[in-house]
C-alpha cells in the first residue's frame, strides 16, 4: 500500500505565504511566485535532496463547492493548493505531496508503493541519460556491429515501458528504446530506423536489463529532411497573401487571471503539465443572466497504442498525457505561423524538474474568426432577403511530443455550440518494413509510406472531461436515438420515425458506444429549469462515433486505457476523479479510472454528472503523411437544445464591412461586403 503522512501545521519550517488568495480566482493557473513557494515547502520538509527532481508541479483544485460557495459570496477564498510529484533518481523513491501555498505549509505526503500504483511520468533527464546507458551495454553495441552501424551515428528514442507481467520489472523504473541512425546534424532520423531491435532499461540503477535481436531488416536509406529542396521542391509562387485584419481590435477581452469575455461566453483559461489547456466555468449571457453551461473541460488522458505484434513492438503504447505530461512540450506560438489574426497570447508558466519557474512564452493563442454563414433565408412571400455570418472564439495549444504535434482548439460560437478539435501533424512514427509475407500479401500490421519505410498502424484516442453544468449541478442525462416505426395503426403508408429517449440512471449502466446507424446523441438537461415550452434546459453531446480501442479485450492495454473502450461514460461528480485512467498510469496495471468509478454505480438522476467522451482517429499511414504529415482532424461538439427560448443570435448584425462597395449609390450591395474596397468585381468596373 501507499504510505499516507497527513502533516500537522508547524511541523515543517515556516515558508512565507504567497499573496491574498482573493486578488486571484482560486482557479487560475498557478503563478511563478506560487510554483517558487511550493519548491520551497517540499524542500524544507527535507524531501528534496541532491538527485531529487520534480516530475509534476500543478494547482490542486479546491473543492467544486468551495469555490461556487466563494463565487456566490457564502464562503470565504478556499486555500491555494499545490500538488508536488517527486523523485529520488537515485533510488527510485517516489512522494506525491500537496503544499497549501496560502498558508506556506505542507498537508500531506505519500511516499508511493511502485509494486501498487507503478510510477511517476517520465523525467525528460531520464530521456536525456538513456544514450550514455546504451551505449555501454555490448549486448546493443553488438546488435549495432552485426548490422554494420557506426553507435555514435545511432541516436536512441526511450519510450514508456507499459505493463507486461514480466517479474524482473515489477515496482522497476522501465524504458524501452529504439535506435534511429542519423546521417548528418540537420538529419531526421524517423527517416532511418534499426528495426528488429529494441532494449529494455532500468532507469534507477541505469543498465540495460535486456537486449531483444529478433531480426535483421535493411535501415532505409531515404531521408525524410522535408526543408531540403531536392525533397520539397522550388517553393510555390502561385500562392497570393491572404490578411485578416480587426481593425479596431478583437471583440473579446482578458484579465490577468485568465477570464475571457467574448459577446455572450465567459470562459476561464488555465494550463496544467499534465492536461494542458483547461477551460473552467463556461457560462453564457441570456438576457442579462450568466448562464452555466460547464464548471471545467479539458483533455484528461490520451493513449497511442500500436498494432504491430513483432517481438520488438507488441508493447508500443503511449499515454501522452499521464505517462509523459504532454502540457509540459506546449510550443511557444508566433503570430502568422500558428494563429492568423488579431492575436491575445498567454504564456504557460510550468515548473521544470528542479522545482522552479519555467515560463513558455505566447504558450496559449486566443483569436476570434470568421467561420462562414450563421443563417440565411431568402424568402419568396415578403421579399426579405437576409445573411448574418458565424463567428467563433478560438483558445487553442500546441505540444510536441516525439515524433508527433497535436494541436488542441476549442471553439465558442455565437449560437451557443461549444466545440474541441484536435489537431495531429508532424513525423510518422517508423519502422523499416519488412515486405510481403511467403503468401506474397502486404505485411498486415503496417503501411509503406517510402521505399523500405514502414508505418505502423496506430490510433490516436483522447478523453475528454466534460463536467457539464447546464443551468446549474443538478442535471439528468438521456441516450436519444433516431428509430424507425413500423407500418401498422398511426402509420399506414410507413412514413413515420421518432426520437428514443434513454434517462442514464446510474453508472453501471452508462458506459456507451456511439451509433451514426441512430444518430445517437446524449441530451445533457437541468432538473431544475425549463424553457418557455415547459421543457428541461439542456445541452447535447454530438460525440465522434469512430473505432474506440481495437487492441483485444484481454490486452494488457484494453486494461489500462480501459476508457478508450468505450465512446462515453457518465459518472457522478468527485473532485478526486480527475484522470480517464487514473492518478497513476506509467507502469500501472490497469483498471484505475473510469472502471473503478462505474463499478461505485452511483445515481445520475438530477445530479452533479461528469461526461467522459473517447474521440480519435485511426490511422493507417499512407505515403501522403511522409515526410511530415499534413494536419489530420478529430474532435467533438456540444450544442444547445431548448437551453434558450429561440434562435439566439437574432441580434447579431448584418455585415458592416467596407470591403464591398456597390458601382453606385442606387446598386445592390454584393454578396454582403466581402471582397475589398472599390467596385464589387461582380458588378464590373
Amino acid at each position: 500500500m501507499t504510505a499516507t503522512h497527513s502533516v500537522a501545521p508547524g511541523t515543517t519550517p515556516a515558508i512565507e505565504p504567497t499573496a491574498d488568495p482573493t486578488t486571484r480566482h482560486p482557479l487560475a493557473t498557478l503563478t511563478a511566485g506560487e510554483i517558487t513557494a511550493a519548491a520551497a515547502v517540499v524542500g524544507s520538509a527535507g524531501l528534496v535532496g541532491e538527485t531529487t527532481r520534480f516530475v509534476y508541479v500543478g494547482l490542486l483544485e479546491a473543492p467544486k463547492a468551495a469555490v461556487l460557495a466563494w463565487e456566490a459570496g457564502t464562503g470565504g477564498a478556499p486555500p491555494r493548493q499545490v500538488r508536488v510529484q517527486l523523485l529520488d533518481l537515485a533510488t527510485g523513491v517516489q512522494h506525491d505531496t500537496v503544499v497549501d501555498v496560502t498558508a506556506g505549509s505542507l498537508v500531506s505526503q505519500e511516499v508511493l508503493d511502485t509494486a501498487e500504483v507503478g510510477q511517476l511520468p517520465i523525467l525528460d533527464l531520464e530521456f536525456e541519460i538513456v544514450p550514455e546507458i546504451v551505449a555501454a551495454s555490448p549486448e546493443w553495441l553488438d546488435a549495432l556491429a552485426r548490422r554494420g552501424l557506426d553507435p555514435a551515428a545511432v541516436v536512441t528514442v526511450p519510450l514508456s515501458a507499459g505493463v507486461f507481467g514480466f517479474e524482473d520489472e515489477a515496482g522497476k523504473r522501465m524504458a524501452r528504446v529504439f535506435g534511429f541512425r542519423m546521417d548528418h546534424e540537420a538529419d531526421h532520423p524517423w527517416a532511418h530506423p534499426v528495426d528488429g531491435l529494441v532494449a529494455y532499461v532500468n532507469l534507477t540503477t541505469r543498465e540495460v536489463t535486456r537486449v531483444i535481436d529478433h531480426t535483421t531488416l535493411p535501415v532505409p536509406a531515404e531521408h525524410g529532411n522535408y526543408t531540403r529542396p531536392d525533397l520539397a521542391g522550388t517553393p510555390r509562387t502561385t500562392l497570393r497573401p491572404i490578411e485578416i485584419t480587426q481593425p479596431q481590435g478583437p471583440s473579446f477581452q482578458v484579465t490577468d487571471d485568465g477570464l475571457v469575455t467574448w459577446e455572450s461566453w465567459q470562459v476561464r483559461v488555465s494550463f496544467d503539465a499534465r492536461e494542458g489547456l483547461v477551460l473552467h466555468r463556461i457560462s453564457v449571457d441570456d438576457a442579462g443572466e450568466q448562464r452555466s453551461v460547464a464548471y471545467r473541460a479539458s483533455i484528461s488522458e490520451m493513449v497511442v497504442p500500436y498494432a504491430d505484434p513483432s517481438p520488438t513492438r507488441f508493447w508500443q503504447n503511449y499515454f501522452d498525457t499521464g505517462e509523459y505530461l504532454f502540457g509540459r512540450y506546449v510550443n511557444s506560438l508566433e503570430l502568422g505561423c500558428d494563429c492568423l489574426g488579431e492575436i491575445h497570447y498567454l504564456d504557460a508558466v510550468l515548473a521544470d524538474e528542479h522545482g522552479r519557474p519555467r515560463v513558455v512564452k505566447n504558450g496559449i493563442c486566443l483569436h476570434e474568426e470568421d467561420y462562414g454563414v450563421l443563417w440565411k433565408h431568402s424568402d419568396i412571400f415578403t421579399g426579405v432577403n437576409e445573411t448574418r455570418r458565424q463567428r467563433r472564439m478560438v483558445v487553442s495549444f500546441f505540444t510536441t511530443v516525439g515524433n508527433y504535434d497535436y494541436g488542441f482548439y476549442w471553439y465558442l460560437y455565437l449560437d451557443g455550440t461549444i466545440e474541441c478539435e484536435a489537431k495531429l501533424t508532424g513525423f510518422l512514427f517508423s519502422s523499416a518494413y519488412p515486405g510481403p509475407g511467403p503468401d506474397g500479401e502486404p505485411y498486415p500490421y503496417a503501411s509503406e509510406v517510402a521505399p523500405g519505410l514502414g508505418a505502423p498502424y496506430h490510433q490516436h484516442l483522447f478523453s475528454a472531461r466534460l463536467d457539464l453544468d447546464v443551468d446549474g449541478t443538478a442535471n439528468a442525462v438521456d441516450e436519444v436515438d433516431a428509430v424507425r416505426v413500423p407500418v401498422g395503426e398511426g402509420n399506414p403508408f410507413g412514413n413515420a420515425f421518432t426520437a428514443r429517449r434513454t434517462r442514464l440512471t446510474s453508472e453501471a449502466g452508462a458506459a456507451r458506444r456511439a451509433d451514426g446507424s441512430v444518430g445517437r446523441t446524449w441530451h445533457i438537461s437541468s432538473t431544475e429549469r425549463t424553457n418557455r415550452l415547459g421543457r428541461p434546459t439542456a445541452y447535447v453531446l454530438h460525440a465522434q462515433d469512430a473505432p474506440t480501442l481495437l487492441a483485444a479485450d484481454d490486452s494488457s492495454i484494453a486494461s489500462r486505457a480501459a476508457f478508450a473502450t468505450q465512446h462515453v461514460w457518465v459518472t457522478r461528480f468527485a473532485d478526486d476523479e480527475r484522470y480517464a485512467a487514473g492518478t497513476y498510469v506509467n507502469q500501472h496495471a490497469g483498471g484505475g479510472g473510469l472502471p473503478q468509478w462505474q463499478a461505485k454505480d452511483r445515481p445520475l438522476d438530477g445530479q452533479d454528472v461528469v461526461l467522459w467522451h473517447t474521440f480519435g482517429l485511426t490511422h493507417f499511414p499512407r505515403p501522403e503523411d511522409w515526410p511530415v504529415m499534413p494536419v489530420d482532424h478529430t474532435g467533438f461538439k456540444l450544442t444547445p437544445y431548448g437551453f434558450f427560448d429561440r434562435n439566439p443570435t437574432l441580434d447579431v448584425p448584418a455585415s458592416t464591412s467596407a470591403h464591398c462597395a456597390p458601382t453606385s449609390a442606387s446598386s445592390t450591395p454584393c454578396c454582403g461586403g466581402a471582397h475589398g474596397d472599390g467596385p464589387c468585381p461582380h458588378h464590373g468596373a
